[in-house]
């Protein structure tokens, strides 16, 4: 039996962040990125701007490339990535949350997440870096950001520690992020 599809919830705004999918503990906890990830992509916001982790979920909608937890690695290191055919078979929430939303800002998390809205480069090259997109009859500002997964070191040596701080600085200085000045 393949677990529940994970949600962030049910939250107006015109952010979104969008994840790779969840990992293990998430279908038990009931909300994206409630792990390891999660503590550090959290943490990113309040270093860069001070919001506290229950604030931005109360302000960002969260989702993910692929709904369910795809099970982990053959080799046991960590999560696996999902197959095209699952990122396919979630594609269409993806689309309709866009249409539904009209974000301003969408923050794509990981390469996978990335790649669904712009063509796949190497991190160093798009991080820390808004791009114009056009997607599904919508246009928007998109603000790549490095997977936060300890697996994964390029958010914490150079150059990614640097480009990482650019974008969280972009992204903090959006319209859409409204969280200056309000209570954090």
């Amino acid at each position: 039996m393949h677990p529940p599809p994970v949600s962030g919830g049910a939250v107006s705004s015109k952010i979104i962040l969008v994840g790779q999918a969840p990992g293990d503990k998430e279908p038990k906890l009931g909300r994206p990125f409630a792990w390891t990830a999660g503590k550090t992509l959290f943490g990113w916001f309040n270093t860069a701007a001070g919001i506290s982790e229950e604030r931005f979920r109360d302000s960002v909608y969260m989702v993910a490339v692929c709904r369910c937890f795809p099970g982990k690695n053959r080799n046991g290191g960590g999560d696996r990535v999902p197959l095209p055919e699952e990122v396919s078979n979630c594609s269409s929430w993806l689309k309709r949350e866009l249409e539904i939303l009209e974000p301003r800002l969408v923050i794509p998390v990981g390469k996978l997440a990335i790649s669904r809205f712009i063509p796949l480069q190497k991190l160093d090259q798009i991080i820390g870096k808004s791009f114009k997109v056009f997607y599904s009859g919508h246009s928007f500002d998109l603000i790549p950001l490095p997977h936060p997964s300890g697996a994964s070191p390029w958010h914490r040596k150079e150059p990614g520690k640097s480009l990482l701080n650019k974008a969280l600085k972009i992204i903090v200085k959006h319209p859409a992020f409204e969280f200056r000045g309000k209570n954090k």
